[in-house]
């Protein structure tokens, strides 16, 4: 709860901070053109990359294989639309990574190989063993 509250503060401080830093290098006038800028495209990019998603999972549907990195990816790029319409460079550049395959990749990887190694890394509550049924055949050989 603490971390998301701190979120909720921290990057919109950061974001008007970059903001009035880019424009007074860069000028009011082009610092709200490139703003509108990367909102229009990172939509319509979004917009392609999630419609290839979509056609992605529907192949995997078709194979009878759960689409899973495209339920992943979907999600990801649903969010990446999201910080590119937020106004904001720190968003954008998120936005942006999020939304390129190969980055969205990348960051999947990392994400899902910390979890793999987080629960490689728990202690088993069970115990691995076989087991045979044995038939009741007299009842003084019974263990």
């Amino acid at each position: 709860m603490n971390s998301i509250f701190f979120a909720i503060i921290l990057v919109p401080a950061i974001e008007i901070y970059l903001l009035i830093k880019i424009g007074s290098q860069i000028g009011a006038i082009t610092t709200i053109f490139l703003i509108f800028t990367t909102a229009i495209v990172g939509v319509y990019y979004a917009k392609y990359e999630g419609l290839n998603t979509l056609k992605s999972g529907f192949i995997q549907l078709k194979r009878n294989e759960a689409p899973t990195y495209q339920m992943l990816s979907g999600a990801a790029i649903a969010f990446a639309a999201l910080l590119l319409i937020i106004p904001g460079f720190v968003t954008d550049i998120v936005g942006f990574f999020l939304i390129f395959p190969l980055s969205r990749k990348f960051v999947f990887e990392k994400i899902l190989k910390k979890k793999i190694h987080d629960y490689d890394n728990k202690k088993k509550e069970y115990i691995d063993g076989e087991f045979e049924e044995l038939e009741d055949i007299d009842d003084d050989k019974k263990i």
